[in-house]
């Protein structure tokens, strides 16, 4: 594995550089409410409604122990700005537009660059319309978006934007939700495009609902339905599928320095509308935790199953943030995985750290996939600046290769 010292170094000046700007300007709040208040056009209340921008540098680093493909190398600059509309008689308007431009290092495959020489980094330079929809809150505890929206479920296992990577995932799509019954909130939607990470549209014919009731000081109960149906692309019809599941989620306080954690799901799948393969497979997730004095542990099982060479399928997900930060197991193996985790997170000084480690075999635990270690250390700056450092290595064995991960992240957000 080649070393990261030199690769690293500028990178490590520059976000150094960006840290004592951040700084600067937590020192001085004037200059944020400035800043604030033009994008709400001088008005407190936004009673001409606000700018919304969005600024995020990275640079990652993808390398792979054996295979022909050069280490993936780039920065990249993401940027994001919208114009939300004030509420009126309960509608309100959004659109927002998105770029990423590579800055200083290109030497990557986006997917769509035509670079397939390098190791894979996710973030083509594409610009978009990533949001344009417009609400209804005319009906009591309703809410009724329609257009092109963020769409994110739950802990995002099923539906999210893959907000990680710099172009997001967003939904062509009408959206309910509903608060009327007490501690409840449903959610309803009908999704006809996906505009996926690499600015691509996906044609679909796709519903969900998700229904979930509050425990006050227990945890959430949660029952949900996902139909995936692709319309167009054979490669996609194999990932039509149809999901129905339930979830159990929650924090019990035992005393003012002490909560226990708790996650229990379990959801059936098989295939739907187009999908040429004839399987059915199940999904479950486990963990357990204490939160104490300032420091988190969490320990867990989650499980997709593999039938017939085919694997429980979330192709609507927010991927990266399941089964390891390597980003191995995007697509579930035909064996399908079992990924048994353990996560020690805390904070120092407004400092975030947390370490995780993995253990990935198929669902039978006969084939060891191999492990993996996660680090990450993230901070925020006077609420609207950030600054990331991310690592994860995969330790192959019966599956892929060694392959590890480097980033490091700066972000302005208003």
């Amino acid at each position: 594995m080649s070393s990261y010292h030199t690769l690293t170094k500028r990178k490590t000046l520059g976000l150094v550089a960006l840290l004592s700007v951040g700084g600067v300007q937590s020192a001085n709040a004037n200059f944020n409410k400035t800043i604030e208040n033009a994008l709400k056009f001088g008005q407190d209340d936004a009673k001409y409604g606000q700018i919304k921008l969005n600024l995020r540098y990275r640079y990652e680093n993808h390398d792979t122990d054996i295979g022909p493909k050069k280490t993936g190398d780039t920065d990249t600059l993401r940027w994001r700005i919208g114009y939300l509309s004030p509420e009126f008689h309960g509608v309100q308007a959004f659109a927002e537009y998105e770029g990423n431009q590579d800055i200083f290092t290109n030497e990557y495959n986006s997917v769509r660059n035509g670079k397939t020489g390098f190791e894979t980094v996710a973030d083509p330079q594409e610009h978009e319309l990533n949001q344009l929809w417009v609400s209804y809150k005319g009906i009591p505890d309703t809410e009724i978006k329609l257009g092109r929206q963020r769409i994110k479920i739950d802990n995002d296992r099923f539906i999210g934007n893959v907000g990680w990577r710099q172009m997001e995932q967003t939904y062509d799509a009408v959206m309910i939700t509903n608060k009327s019954l007490p501690n409840t909130t449903l959610k309803a939607g009908y999704i006809i495009n996906q505009r996926d990470i690499f600015a691509r549209e996906n044609d679909m014919d796709s519903q969900f609902v998700n229904l979930a009731y509050d425990i006050k000081g227990i945890g959430k109960v949660t029952g949900y339905t996902y139909l995936v149906d692709y319309n167009e692309a054979a490669g996609n019809n194999r990932s039509s599928n149809q999901t129905y599941g339930a979830r159990f989620n929650g924090a019990y306080k035992v005393n003012d320095d002490v909560k226990a954690l708790y996650t229990a799901e379990y959801a059936w799948q098989r295939d739907h509308g187009d999908n040429p393969l004839n399987y059915q497979v199940d999904y479950f997730n486990v963990m357990g935790g204490v939160a104490a004095f300032g420091i988190t542990l969490k320990a867990g099982v989650e499980q997709l199953g593999g039938q017939k060479g085919k694997g429980f399928d979330t192709p609507l997900a927010t991927k990266h943030a399941f089964q390891g930060w390597a980003d191995k197991f995007l697509g579930t193996p035909g064996d399908g995985i079992r990924d048994i985790s353990v996560a020690l997170s805390g904070k120092i000084k407004g400092v975030k750290i947390m370490g995780v480690y993995h253990d990935f075999d198929d669902d039978t635990g006969s084939i060891n996939y191999g492990q993996e270690y996660d680090f990450v250390v993230a901070t925020k700056i006077a609420k609207h600046y950030s600054l990331l450092a991310k690592y994860a290595y995969y330790d192959a064995d019966q599956f892929s290769t060694d392959t590890q991960k480097f980033w490091l992240q700066a972000g302005v957000s208003f």
